[in-house]
């Protein structure tokens, strides 16, 4: 019987206060379903520790304070994630920027010019003594092929014969940038 009359009190409580405490909630969540979870946790709360509480106790006031602390708890935790979103979103903007400056400042030309000129001085440092002297006047220092043979005293024919073997050897070690090259230029 003890079990229906305390039934009957927390009905008529859920029903008085119900609407005034979920308005309460709602004003600070503004989400009406959390608002409403917040007023049942509360008044289940107090049901639950209705024994511990001193005589002639606000109920009303109790149960307020209970939905003030959920609301708090809540609204503080949207806070948190909210800055830590802001800070994230941030930080994403600021890789988002460096990628674009990085990208903007970025020219294939000398990427490819540059590691270009690498393998060519490799291949260059390994070619014969006379074969790589012969391809630097030629290619670096303009100097026609008659020049280059009365420099060295060869013919010609013995200039344009090292200058093509210096060539086959760039060619064999520069075979990956063809395409690209080819690509990028016709």
């Amino acid at each position: 019987m003890e079990e229906r009359s305390d039934l009957k009190i927390f009905n008529k409580l859920f029903a008085d206060c119900q609407g005034r405490f979920i308005r309460f909630a709602n004003k600070y969540v503004r989400d009406m379903p959390v608002a409403e979870d917040f007023t049942i946790e509360a008044l289940m709360y107090y049901w639950e520790n209705r024994h511990t509480l001193q005589p002639g106790a606000n109920v009303h006031a109790y149960i307020l304070t209970v939905i003030k602390h959920k609301c708090l708890n809540y609204l503080q935790h949207l806070q948190v994630r909210d800055e830590s979103e802001c800070r994230m979103q941030s930080q994403a903007e600021w890789l988002l920027q460096t990628r674009i400056s990085s990208l903007q400042a970025c020219e294939p030309e000398e990427l490819f010019t540059s590691e270009i000129q690498t393998i060519v001085n490799r291949t260059l440092a390994k070619m014969p003594k006379q074969t790589r002297s012969i391809f630097i006047m030629s290619r670096y220092e303009n100097k026609s092929y008659k020049e280059i043979a009365e420099r060295l005293g060869l013919t010609a024919k013995g200039v344009e014969f090292h200058i093509s073997k210096a060539l086959k050897i760039l060619r064999i070690n520069l075979k990956d940038f063809f395409p690209v090259l080819f690509y990028l230029f016709f």
